[in-house]
């Protein structure tokens, strides 16, 4: 399923910048950065929960913030985009 997650993690101090990038760390493990604060997750809800718990012992739930928009399945009529797009798209092949 497509998962877009976006995240505001507050960088007032130097605690908050730590956790940033430890947020977006475990983020990039699971799907691709489209903005700043913002990732597509091409994901089984398996993966999703491992997210979730790994984002939770990352954030302090008292000054961050994590959403999750559940696109499905069928998601790729969902998207839109204007401007600048991916250099791949998730569920493309990709050769190394």
């Amino acid at each position: 399923m497509m998962v877009v997650l976006s995240y505001d993690v507050d960088t007032s101090d130097s605690a908050g910048a730590k956790r940033l990038r430890k947020v977006a760390k475990v983020c990039e493990a699971y799907g691709c950065r489209v903005q700043n604060s913002v990732f597509e997750l091409l994901i089984e809800p398996a993966q999703l929960v491992s997210l979730k718990a790994r984002l939770t012992a990352v954030i302090d739930a008292d000054k961050d913030s994590v959403r999750f928009y559940r696109l499905g399945s069928n998601w790729r009529p969902r998207v839109e985009s204007l401007g600048r797009g991916l250099r791949f798209e998730q569920d493309d092949v990709l050769l190394l």
